[in-house]
């Protein structure tokens, strides 16, 4: 048994101390301690134990899976919402091996879509490419997509492409000139049939990104709505001077003024990875 706590507070030295052995003695994606063995191991009430346990989950430092025990986070895929990003390059980084499973690709009439994203794309759009993927990293899925692409700005789209990365196939084989997204980002609890597919229990919260992705000349390009698992992705930002505050807009910006004036707005080429 580890020398005994003395000096209060009790609940800040047993978390010290948990991450200490975390550091030394665990690896990422290891199983943790559970609260028994703590108490045991610290001569902590059951109480201080199961605080600090959730403590640490708060801070990221551990998840709980329900029905198994504590693990130690893996690395969470960070996401830097001010630029393009490519999530194979992103979960590289992170020392995960990325891959995309095509779930759904073929044509649609603009018609038939959800309003949401009829709306977004505009009248213009006739026929749209429709494409459904799950992204994962480590064979863990992370990333699950719903995404619409007008069809007359990137004809002869390939399924090779869908499955790859759409940023390399438009500003490559289609020569299109990305301008950015209109996006808005909300945290969700995740259906029945989300939550299976990205392998987590109903319910589990998820980051939804909802976009319009637009060329350099202002035209609409793509519609999406994509779900990121909270667990394993962190949305990264810089702020800039204090300024006034502005009323948030209920509905994404998708005309070309839009560009330099969106709830978020991004440099040319985008912000998240459209491939």
């Amino acid at each position: 048994m580890d020398s005994p706590l003395v000096r209060d507070p009790v609940y800040q030295q047993l978390n010290a101390k948990l991450k200490a052995l975390m550091h030394r003695d665990y690896q990422l994606d290891d199983q943790f301690l559970t609260e028994r063995q703590i108490v045991d191991r610290f001569g902590v009430s059951r109480a201080t134990a199961n605080k600090a346990l959730a403590s640490l989950v708060s801070e990221g430092l551990l998840e709980f899976r329900k029905g198994v025990g504590t693990f130690i986070r893996p690395r969470a895929i960070a996401y830097d919402v001010r630029s393009l990003v490519s999530f194979t390059e992103k979960a590289r980084a992170a020392g995960k091996v990325p891959a995309t499973e095509l779930l759904t690709f073929g044509r649609v009439p603009a018609a038939e879509v959800e309003p949401e994203a009829r709306d977004g794309l505009g009248a213009e759009a006739d026929t749209l490419w429709v494409l459904d993927r799950l992204r994962t990293a480590d064979g863990v899925p992370v990333i699950l997509e719903h995404r619409y692409v007008v069809e007359a700005l990137c004809p002869g789209l390939t399924r090779a492409e869908a499955k790859g990365s759409l940023y390399q196939a438009w500003t490559g084989r289609h020569r299109l000139a990305i301008g950015g997204a209109d996006e808005v980002i909300r945290a969700i609890p995740l259906g029945r049939e989300q939550a299976a597919q990205l392998g987590v229990p109903a319910r589990s919260p998820a980051l939804e990104v909802t976009a319009v992705g637009f060329l350099a000349d202002g035209r609409r390009l793509w519609w999406e709505r994509t779900l990121y698992r909270a667990d394993r992705y962190e949305f990264h930002t810089r702020l800039g001077p204090i300024s006034s505050a502005t009323p948030a807009r209920g509905a994404l910006r998708t005309d070309a003024a839009a560009s330099g004036a969106s709830r978020n707005e991004y440099p040319a080429g985008g912000r998240r990875d459209p491939g």
